[in-house]
C-alpha cells in the first residue's frame, strides 16, 4: 500500500501543501559548508530551544540524553522496550509486595567534573526530584517514592508508599552529582541547565542560544564513542531546517512528514520514521460551558475523521488515537475502545442534548453558542495542521472552533479556560506512566506536576479507582483488566478528543555509519531520538 495516497475528499488541500513544501526545498541551492568537515563529527538541527539540561527540571524522564545516565536504560527493537542495567549492575530487586526495591550500583564511574559516582548521588537526585523547593514538574511522577537510602557503597534502596509494579520506569532518569543539588532551590535556576554534569558518553563544551557542541567524555566508563563531536543547532522553523538540509549544511534533522517526504528520492539521504507513543489530542476544559459539556465532548469524538488526518496531515505516518492506550500495551489495550467516525451520530448526540443549529449553522443552547477556542503552539506546523483539520470537522456538525497560534508562555495561563492542541506520552514505557497523569483527576497539590497534566481538569471517580488499582497491583492480569475498564469508562465520558499517535519522522544524510535500530519513542521527538537515540554506539562501516 502506498502510504502517500490521500483520500479524495482531502486530496486538494494535501496536494497544495505538498506542492508548497516541494517548492521550498527545490528552490534551495547549496549555500554553505557540508554537514561536517570531520569524519567523526555530526551536525544536527532541532526545532527546540537549547539548554535546560537538568533532570531535576524535567530533562530526560524517559532516559533520553547523551549527558546523563539512569540506573536503567531502554532496550532497542520493535514494540514496548524492556529495561537493561546502566548505572545499575543488575535489574532492581523488589521485595514480596514491591514496596522496597534494591539496586546494585556500578563501580568505577565518574561524572564529567571528575568526581566519583556513588549511592549518595542517587539518593540526592531522587530527593531533589521530590523536594517541593525544586518545583520540579516531575515531582508528581515520582510521588510513590517515600524514601531513598544508601545501603552501602555499592547499593541503594527505594522504599515506596505503596506497591508499584511499574517502578523500573522511574529508574531511567539521569543521575546528577550530589553536590549539584546540595542547596535546595528551584531546579529551573540550577547551573545544571546550562552546565550539565553527568556520567554519559558526551559532555557539553559550548552553548549559545542557537548552538550546542557535545564532545566525547574522555573519562567515560564505557566504550569510547566513535562519533566524537556533535553540533546541535536550534532552528525552530520547519522550512528553514528543510532548506539547510537540502543545502548540505546538516547531517540530519526532524521534519513534519509531508516536508520530510520531499527528501525521499534525494540521493544519499534517507527519510526515517519511528513508531512512538506520542499522541495529539484536544483538551476540553471542564470550566468552559461548551467544551466542558459532556455531549459536545462525545459528539466531537465521533465527528473527527482520524484516518483522514493521518493521510492528509501525517502523510500516512501515524495511527488513530481514541485514548492514550496503544496496541503495544498488549492485554492492557482494548481494541474495541474507539469512537467510530460517524457524523450522523455526532449530530444526534448534539440534538438530543438540546444543541440546535442556528441560521448560520452553528448550534446554540439556552442562548449559548457552540463555540470555543483551541490554542496551539505557533512554531509547530504539525499542531497547526491538526488543529485546522479538527476545527473543520467540528464545524461540519455545527460546532465553531476558533484557533489561536500562541507561544507556550501565553498558552499556559489559559490551560483551565481554553482548549489546547496537546501532545503527550512523555513516559510511555508502562500503561501507568502513559495514562495516569492525563486521565486521573487533578491533584489537590497544584504544584505537584505539570500544568498540562489532565489539562481538561476533568474528574471521574470511576476512572480514578481503576487507575489506582492498576497502579498498585502486582498481578499482570489484574492490571490489564483495570486498564481495559479505564478505557470503557472513558468512552462513556471522554475528557479529551484524542486524534492520532504520531510516527516521528527524520531526514538523515548517509554519513557512512552503522546505526542502531529503532526504539519506541516517547513524546520527546527531537534529534535526541530518531536514528541518533544511541549515537554513542555507532560504528563506521568498513
Amino acid at each position: 500500500m502506498n502510504k502517500w495516497v490521500m483520500p479524495m475528499r482531502h486530496s486538494s488541500r494535501a496536494a497544495v501543501l505538498f506542492s508548497v513544501v516541494c517548492a521550498v526545498v527545490a528552490a534551495v541551492t547549496s549555500c554553505g559548508p557540508g554537514p561536517s568537515t570531520e569524519a567523526d563529527a555530526l551536525v544536527l538541527a532541532d526545532p527546540y530551544e537549547l539548554g535546560g539540561y537538568n533532570p531535576i527540571a524535567g530533562y530526560g524522564p524517559a532516559g533520553e540524553g547523551r549527558l546523563y545516565e539512569g540506573l536503567l536504560k531502554l532496550s532497542g527493537g520493535e514494540g514496548l522496550p524492556s529495561f537493561e542495567p546502566l548505572l545499575a549492575t543488575a535489574a532492581p530487586e523488589p521485595n514480596t509486595d514491591a514496596t522496597v526495591w534494591t539496586v546494585p550500583l556500578r563501580a568505577g564511574v565518574r561524572f564529567t567534573d571528575g568526581t566519583d559516582f556513588g549511592p549518595d548521588d542517587v539518593v540526592a537526585t531522587y530527593r531533589a526530584l521530590l523536594d517541593p523547593a525544586s518545583a520540579s514538574e516531575l515531582r508528581s511522577s515520582f510521588e510513590m517514592i517515600e524514601r531513598v537510602d544508601a545501603v552501602d557503597p555499592a547499593t541503594v534502596r527505594f522504599t515506596l508508599r505503596y506497591p508499584y509494579a511499574a517502578f523500573p520506569t522511574k529508574l531511567l532518569i539521569g543521575i546528577v552529582p550530589a553536590e549539584s543539588v546540595a542547596t535546595p532551590g528551584p531546579a529551573a535556576e540550577s547551573p545544571l541547565n546550562t552546565e550539565p554534569v553527568g556520567t554519559g558518553p558526551y559532555r557539553l563544551t559550548q552553548l549559545t542560544p542557537d548552538r550546542a557542541i557535545f564532545e566525547v567524555n574522555e573519562n567515560y566508563w564505557g566504550a569510547t564513542p566513535q562519533v566524537r563531536r556533535l553540533t546541535l543547532l536550534h532552528v525552530p522553523d520547519d522550512n528553514t531546517r528543510a532548506q539547510r538540509m537540502a543545502a548540505g549544511e546538516l547531517d540530519g534533522t526532524t521534519l513534519p512528514p509531508l516536508l520530510a517526504a520531499t527528501f525521499a528520492d534525494r540521493s544519499g539521504t534517507a527519510v526515517v520514521a519511528h513508531e512512538s507513543a506520542d499522541w495529539r489530542a484536544v483538551s476540553m476544559p471542564a470550566a468552559d460551558p461548551v467544551a466542558g459539556d459532556p455531549a459536545i465532548r462525545r459528539a466531537l469524538n465521533h465527528a473527527v475523521d482520524r484516518q483522514a488526518f493521518i493521510d492528509a496531515v501525517l502523510g500516512g505516518h501515524g495511527r488513530p488515537a481514541h485514548t492514550p492506550f496503544a496496541s503495544f500495551y498488549g492485554a492492557a489495550y482494548d481494541p474495541g475502545a474507539v469512537f467510530p467516525f460517524d457524523r450522523a451520530l455526532a449530530e444526534r448526540i448534539l440534538d438530543e442534548a438540546g444543541w440546535r443549529a442556528a441560521a448560520d449553522g452553528v448550534r446554540e443552547r439556552g442562548g449559548v453558542r457552540a463555540e470555543f477556542t483551541v490554542m496551539y503552539n505557533a512554531s509547530d506546523t504539525l499542531r497547526r495542521d491538526l488543529a485546522q483539520a479538527f476545527a473543520s470537522d467540528a464545524r461540519r456538525v455545527g460546532v465553531e472552533v476558533d484557533l489561536e497560534a500562541l507561544s507556550w508562555d501565553r498558552i499556559e495561563p489559559r490551560v483551565t479556560s481554553d482548549a489546547i492542541l496537546l501532545g503527550g506520552g512523555s513516559e510511555p514505557y508502562d500503561p501507568d506512566t502513559q495514562a495516569y497523569a492525563t486521565l486521573h483527576s487533578p491533584s489537590a497539590d497544584p504544584g505537584a506536576g505539570s500544568v498540562y497534566d489532565n489539562a481538561s481538569r476533568h474528574s471521574d471517580p470511576e476512572i480514578d479507582a481503576h487507575l489506582e488499582r492498576a497502579r498498585r497491583s502486582l498481578d499482570p492480569d489484574e492490571r490489564a483488566a483495570a486498564y481495559r475498564r479505564v478505557q470503557a469508562e472513558y468512552l462513556a465520558d471522554p475528557s479529551l478528543v484524542f486524534l492520532v499517535f504520531l510516527d516521528h519522522v527524520y531526514v538523515a544524510k548517509d554519513s557512512g555509519w552503522t546505526m542502531s535500530g529503532p526504539v519506541l519513542e516517547p513524546h520527546s521527538h527531537g534529534v535526541g531520538w530518531g536514528p541518533w537515540w544511541s549515537l554513542h554506539t555507532w560504528t563506521r562501516r568498513s
